[in-house]
């Protein structure tokens, strides 16, 4: 009897199995540093993991780039791509000490590709839209970057650290005050349905490392709306800790998911 009651409740007992991931194509790859050239090379070094991660015709675009080694190759796509003048900034190039932005780094990559015979690449501003709430958003974020996956396509991710400061005197207001790239290579295949977060793999180009964590619905009313809503999401990666070391005492901060570059 009381085995005939072990086995019904284990057959009525829900399942709690978590989705199953969508991969990166090329899980075997080795990562890209950037520190192999600067610490402002992460978008250069985000754009090599992305294809050489991707599936074989994606892995064409990173094995067209010249060099004997990873840092001789971020400084090919640098040198040759990131020097360019960028066509969002007037009058500056690409790349610079300060690293590159999402717009410039979509046309690095697109020119990439070119003579490939690859499609184009897109980027997605990750922002509340009108009328969109923080669950269609997750849903949407969630939405690009598996379908990237799905195309074969690991996503670079553009994430910001925030911080609520206060200069001269002014009210305290949401500050960017870093910005890194990191690539994804694992997503859920899709959301349960009230889900207000969800788990990603990626590589931090910052060593090269694979790292895990989370994107989610924030707490806080991040940049909020009209509404008071957070117009953004926030990330949870805590083994990447851009920016932190330029927090203030007693400032609040957050890491959000500013951006995405990818094949939707």
């Amino acid at each position: 009897m009381r085995l005939g009651l072990l086995l019904t409740l284990l057959s009525t007992a829900p399942l709690t199995a978590a989705p199953p991931l969508r991969e990166a194509p090329n899980m075997a790859a080795a990562p890209v540093n950037q520190l192999a050239v600067a610490g402002n090379a992460c978008g250069p070094a985000a754009l090599l993991n992305a294809f050489r991660f991707g599936n074989e015709d994606w892995q064409r675009a990173s094995d067209a780039v010249t060099g004997k080694n990873d840092s001789e190759r971020i400084f090919t796509i640098i040198r040759e791509i990131g020097m360019r003048p960028s066509k969002h900034l007037p009058g500056r190039p690409r790349w610079s000490r300060r690293g590159v932005g999402v717009a410039d780094l979509r046309d690095m990559a697109n020119e990439m590709t070119m003579g490939h015979h690859l499609p184009q690449i897109s980027e997605e501003m990750l922002f509340l839209k009108p009328r969109e709430t923080p669950e269609k958003l997750l849903r949407r974020t969630h939405q690009r970057l598996q379908t990237s996956l799905a195309k074969g396509l690991p996503p670079i991710l553009s994430i910001r650290r925030l911080a609520l400061r206060s200069e001269r005197g002014h009210d305290a207001q949401w500050t960017t005050i870093d910005a890194h790239f990191v690539t994804l290579t694992a997503v859920p295949r899709r959301l349960e349905k009230h889900a207000r977060s969800f788990p990603v793999r990626y590589i931090d180009p910052w060593g090269g490392r694979h790292c895990e964590g989370e994107i989610r619905i924030s707490g806080q009313a991040i940049l909020p709306d009209a509404a008071g809503l957070p117009s953004c999401l926030e990330v949870h990666f805590p083994q990447t800790s851009v920016g932190a070391k330029l927090v203030r005492r007693g400032e609040e901060t957050d890491v959000i998911p500013a951006a995405a570059i990818g094949r939707w």
